[in-house]
């Protein structure tokens, strides 16, 4: 096969198992928050004591991050998203087969291991697979299939929970995805699948301006951003429960499809959001999603009914949809060879936070100013992002940029 021809296979292999492996990151990272609802029936523990139990796993989501990023850079992408696919089966499967809350939490930890490795590793080895004038485009359908993720988190888990139990909504997600893996697996060994990096930054030149400056600020957006994220993904399902459940006539599994279709409309948001910024400039599509964040976290504290779906789709749809201009600005003002450390750190911080979400929701649930309180600390925390990115440098980089020296001036 010519080399072009390589190219194209590659960069089409790349999009197919990144995007799968995006929706696998999201959909088993978010369906225990609708799954244990049914725990909770099961085995008569509190909703506190249970949503706990995701707290080793949330942390090692971000945690192992930085480590798995490492060793993509220095054994292979393609083997650590084959080891991410079998890893996340297996733990989903010891999952559906705990018999204590202990052999739970195990199984969620390990869950949460092997989850830490797709954002490292499968986001930087999309855009170095993906032609320069495509990456926002290829970064919105990526990010679209993460929404989907979240979304059938909630469907499926919800369907499964209320018309078979909760272990068989472990059980099914775990098999498909070992055997996704060992599919990858297969397509690595033909030669079908592997890693053709198109042009991008290869050495340390900085931008203009101050370069650590710059991954200061762009880092502790991030991090924002990844609090209000993980905490509406914990949140939603119980805020619907809570102000929106005379909506639902099919109990748990209504609530699961609202959040699903939530997630879904969001991530149909970050197909746009990628086109834009392959034309716009980065920074303005950050800050403008930012802005408009904080109105609909407080409307999320006080809205219920019909009002509290609106605002969730809006809230949630802006917090995705501008994801791809965030990673683009990290990819284009990091040399290739660190894309997975600087990816790994980004990840450690934002997924760092899940454990934060959990406790935070929990604490928040068991008295402690229930959820209105929670929105009302995120929408603070969006103020907050809004002054962070206002500070990053006036910016022209659009995703087409293929150097970290593009314009980025004070």
């Amino acid at each position: 096969m010519n080399r072009p021809a390589a190219r194209r296979t590659n960069y089409a292999g790349a999009v197919a198992f990144a995007s799968i492996g995006h929706t696998s990151i999201h959909m088993f990272t978010a369906f225990y928050f609708v799954i244990v609802l049914g725990i909770e029936t099961d085995w008569q523990l509190p909703y506190p004591d249970l949503i706990e139990l995701w707290t080793l796993g949330a942390l090692l989501v971000g945690l192992a991050a930085l480590p798995a990023g490492w060793l993509a850079d220095r054994w292979s992408a393609t083997g650590m998203l084959v080891v991410f696919f079998v890893g996340l089966g297996i733990s989903s499967v010891m999952a559906a087969l705990a018999r204590s809350s202990g052999e739970l939490m195990m199984a969620l930890s390990c869950l949460g291991l092997f989850a830490a490795i797709y954002h490292p590793v499968g986001i930087p080895w999309l855009v170095r697979n993906t032609p320069p004038a495509s990456r926002g485009k290829a970064l919105g359908l990526n990010g679209a299939f993460g929404g989907l993720g979240a979304a059938l988190a909630a469907v499926i888990a919800g369907l499964l929970v209320e018309y078979y139990d909760w272990r068989t909504a472990f059980m099914v997600p775990g098999i498909i995805a070992i055997g996704i893996g060992l599919v990858l697996a297969g397509c690595v060994f033909k030669g079908w699948v592997g890693d053709q990096p198109g042009a991008m930054p290869t050495d340390d030149t900085a931008t203009s301006g101050n370069p650590l400056q710059l991954f200061a600020l762009l880092l502790a957006a991030m991090v924002i951003g990844g609090l209000i994220y993980h905490t509406t993904q914990i949140g939603l399902p119980r805020l619907f429960l809570e102000r929106a459940s005379g909506l639902f006539s099919s109990g748990i599994a209504g609530i699961g499809i609202a959040v699903g279709v939530v997630y879904t409309l969001a991530g149909i948001t970050q197909v746009a959001g990628g086109h834009l910024a392959d034309k716009l400039p980065l920074k303005s599509i950050y800050l403008g999603g930012y802005l408009l964040q904080v109105p609909l976290l407080i409307l999320a504290a006080v809205a219920g009914g019909i009002p509290l779906l609106l605002v969730a789709v809006l809230m949630v749809a802006i917090n995705t949809g501008i994801l791809p201009a965030e990673n683009l600005l990290l990819a284009v003002n990091t040399p290739t060879r660190r894309h997975g450390m600087a990816f790994g750190l980004k990840f450690v911080l934002t997924f760092g936070l899940g454990p934060v979400a959990v406790q935070f929701i929990a604490r928040a649930t068991d008295g402690s100013g229930g959820l209105a309180m929670v929105f009302g600390v995120l929408a603070a925390c969006g103020l907050l992002g809004v002054g962070l990115v206002y500070w990053l440098p006036t910016d022209s980089t659009t995703g087409r940029a293929t150097s970290p020296s593009k314009t980025l001036r004070h």
